[in-house]
C-alpha cells in the first residue's frame, strides 16, 4: 500500500468561531463532542474538543465581524459528515426541529441503496452533514470509467491498495 506521507488517520478538524463558547456549546450539546485538555502555550483563545475518533479545535476569530456570512444550507458545499447510529433519520430531523436548528434533507440512491441526509450549520456557518451513510458500500472505480490522467493514478493506487488488504485478509467461505 502506497502511503508516501506515512499517513495513519484524521487527527482534528480546526473551525474558526465568532463566539468560542457558543461553538463549545454547540458541539457539546448538540453533537456530544467532550472538552479536551488543550496546550497552555497557545497565545490565542481556543478550545479542543473530541468523539468518535476525531478531534475538533475550535479557534477563536481575531475579527468576528469580519467572518463571512452565514450563507444558506448548500449541501454541495464543505462539510464535516457524521455517519449515525439510529433506526430512523426520522428521529433526528424531529430532535433537529425540537432545537430550532435549520436543515436541508437529502438523499442518494443507487442500486437498490438509499443513504438519507440532513445537513445544518454550526453558529459560525460551517455545515454539517449527519447520514446514514454506512448503507453505501465503498466500490473502487474501474480503470476505464476514469478521464483524467491524475484520476487514473489515484484509482490505480487504490484498487492496489484493495487488492493488497485482500490478500493480507482473504476471506473464509
Amino acid at each position: 500500500m502506497e502511503n508516501p506521507l506515512q499517513l495513519k488517520c484524521l487527527n482534528h478538524v480546526s473551525l474558526l468561531c465568532r463566539s468560542i463558547e457558543k461553538s463549545v456549546d454547540f458541539y457539546q450539546d448538540i453533537l456530544g463532542f467532550f472538552p479536551i485538555k488543550r496546550p497552555g502555550s497557545f497565545d490565542f483563545s481556543g478550545a479542543w474538543l473530541f468523539s468518535y475518533g476525531v478531534g475538533i479545535h475550535l479557534l477563536q476569530s481575531e475579527n468576528p465581524e469580519s467572518m463571512p456570512e452565514i450563507r444558506r444550507i448548500n449541501p454541495k458545499d464543505n462539510h464535516i459528515s457524521f455517519q449515525c447510529q439510529c433506526d430512523s433519520m426520522g428521529t433526528l430531523e424531529k430532535k433537529l426541529k425540537e432545537l430550532n436548528i435549520e436543515y436541508v434533507k437529502g438523499t442518494v440512491e443507487e442500486g437498490g441503496i438509499r443513504v438519507d441526509q440532513l445537513f445544518f450549520h454550526d453558529p459560525d456557518g460551517n455545515m454539517i452533514e449527519l447520514c446514514n451513510c454506512d448503507n453505501l458500500p465503498v466500490i473502487p472505480l474501474p480503470l476505464d470509467s476514469i478521464q483524467s490522467c491524475s484520476q487514473t493514478n489515484r484509482n490505480v493506487r487504490l484498487q492496489q491498495q484493495l487488492q493488497a488488504q485482500k490478500i493480507e485478509h482473504p476471506v473464509q467461505i
